[in-house]
């Protein structure tokens, strides 16, 4: 195992981060788009009129700003500039519908929404803005918006061509940038203390209302910093992100660009066919997919063996041992690197090294970043544990949330009074201290009595030559409780058989392990959360579906 790197990271506000890499290189690139790009210097001037823009609007620092826009210069000037002005950036989900927006506009005290209209080819934001906080087009004034289920709301603003009623179009927004001056900019820029809020981050949700983990300038930022160390990171270095700029995993990676003066590669949405053309025209040299259906997507595509991917040196992706084997198998000169991490603890809280062998850099996240802490405890005493003991994965560091945002009790549970973060999760820590992840505590299933690891049948699953993804969830049984169900997407152009599949399991794993179900799904069928596949609906459906069985029967 490598060392690690020498010294902690330097705290910076965000806003201070980019004006410092436009200032050292004005003139390099900051950030490519299929259709855009954007130096150093030109990313920094758009973030300073947008919070020119926000102050004119009224916005107080420390007040919260939603915004809500598909990845692009807008979104990326929008998140620094909300930084600048002294104000708290509240990513709102692209995959939210209208009944899930006012919790988030609520609970997250927003005063001002910016979107834009970049996204009206496959999601109409002001339409659904529209639909989710009745009152806010029938406002007769856009800067003072009546919206009885965010009270607090008081503009939204957008970007682009577009103009609505109850809105701040983007000529009117300019034309009260244009009004506020460099020194009342400076003034709330220089403000901004290191501990202050910079990012409420809210959870996917999949089992409850989402909750919005609060992250200070100085969490966000030195976690990246030291991210972008694990990867050797460089201004001659391209970092492909295709996850949404709501999401940890593209924020995080946009901030390591800015730390180390690289260049940030991405798309508004992620397509496959998209993806591959931007891998071979910008040859991007880090490849930050992060999630199997993302990665696994680009590489069984048919294009994916004439793309050339030769300027790729590191990746990252997290999931079960064999399938990173897998992946590194199709990227063979690209270092795959994996991690721990989670919103509350800023996205990164362990890494792989890029000298660490194979075995290691599968089936081990690797050790604690600098400034973090892990440990495993018994979650039923909180006993701290040994190398090798299973139990629940712990967390302490510069990096963590600060608290969920207006939810002091499930703050109370989460922390306690040294600082320790319970994370749901289960692992266990090898000798030198790198963490094995091991999957949520509450994922395990109890088959007839026995505790059943959903992880490790997508595994053993995932092992079979015609198998894409997998993913593992209980369906009742009237005898045992509950059985496994396996929903398996294959690759392209298989035919392998759901019996096929279960055969492949029998007599190779305990025979309580063995899937009861198998249904064999398309890509399009997975319901996603920004980058996960959410296993609560695959439930729901295995268990409506056995539950219209038994009334047929």
């Amino acid at each position: 195992m490598s060392a690690a790197p020498t010294g902690f990271a330097e705290a910076i506000t965000l806003g201070d981060l980019l004006l410092r890499a436009a200032a050292e290189r004005p003139d390099e690139p900051a950030a490519i788009y299929p259709h855009e790009r954007a130096t150093w210097a030109l990313l920094a001037d758009r973030a300073r009129d947008v919070a020119r823009g926000l102050i004119a609007l009224g916005i107080g620092s420390g007040e919260h700003v939603g915004v809500m826009m598909p990845n692009g210069l807008n979104a990326m000037s929008t998140i620094y500039g909300v930084a600048l002005a002294g104000a708290v950036v509240v990513p709102i989900n692209l995959r939210y519908r209208a009944v899930e927006i006012p919790f988030v506009v609520s609970n997250g005290d927003l005063v001002a929404i910016v979107c834009s209209d970049e996204s009206d080819g496959y999601v109409d934001l002001l339409g659904l803005l529209g639909e989710a906080l009745p009152g806010l087009t029938g406002s007769a004034d856009p800067n003072a918006v009546d919206v009885p289920d965010a009270p607090r709301l008081r503009s939204v603003v957008v970007l682009g061509e577009r103009r609505a009623p109850g809105t701040v179009d983007a000529e009117s927004f300019a034309r009260g940038a244009a009004t506020v001056g460099d020194d009342e900019l400076d003034r709330r820029r220089v403000q901004v203390r290191l501990r202050s809020s910079a990012l409420v981050l809210y959870t996917s949700g999949t089992t409850a209302e989402p909750r919005g983990c609060v992250l200070t300038h100085e969490a966000i930022v030195r976690c990246w910093i030291e991210v972008g160390r694990v990867f050797e990171l460089g201004p001659s270095d391209r970092v492909w992100a295709p996850c949404p700029l709501f999401h940890m995993g593209a924020v995080g990676p946009m901030i390591m660009c800015a730390a180390h003066r690289a260049c940030f590669v991405s798309d508004t949405y992620f397509e496959p066919d998209r993806a591959l053309e931007l891998l071979a025209a910008e040859r991007p040299t880090i490849l930050y997919s992060a999630y199997p259906p993302i990665t696994q997507a680009v590489l069984t595509h048919p294009r994916f063996g004439d793309t050339d991917m030769s300027a790729g040196r590191a990746m990252l992706n997290v999931g079960p041992p064999d399938l990173l084997r897998q992946m590194q198998a199709a990227l063979p000169h690209v270092t795959q690197l994996s991690l721990y991490g989670l919103t509350e603890g800023g996205g990164a809280i362990t890494y792989n090294h890029l000298d660490d062998d194979l075995e290691l850099r599968v089936g081990t996240t690797g050790p604690p970043l600098p400034g973090s802490e892990v440990r495993i405890v018994d979650p039923a005493t909180g006993a701290v544990l040994g190398p090798g003991a299973v139990g629940e994965i712990s967390i302490r560091g510069v990096t963590l949330c600060e608290r969920y945002h207006r939810d002091p009790e499930k703050t109370a549970a989460a922390f306690d009074r040294d600082g320790w973060l319970s994370t749901g999760d289960q692992g266990r820590l090898d000798e030198a201290g790198r963490l094995i992840f091991l999957g949520r505590l509450k994922d395990m299933l109890k088959v007839g009595g026995e505790n059943v690891s959903p992880a490790e049948i997508e595994e053993h699953l995932g092992r079979h030559p015609q198998v894409k993804l997998v993913v593992v969830v209980g369906a009742p049984d009237g005898r045992l409780g509950e059985v496994p169900a396996a929903f398996v997407e294959l690759l392209p152009g298989s035919s392998v058989t759901a019996e096929e599949l279960l055969e492949h399991c029998r007599g190779q794993i305990a025979r309580f392990k063995v899937p009861r179900y198998v249904r064999l799904v398309s890509e399009e069928e997975w319901p996603m959360s920004a980058t996960k596949v959410q296993k609560e609906p695959l439930a729901r459906r295995i268990a409506s579906e056995l539950e219209g069985c038994a009334h047929d029967g």
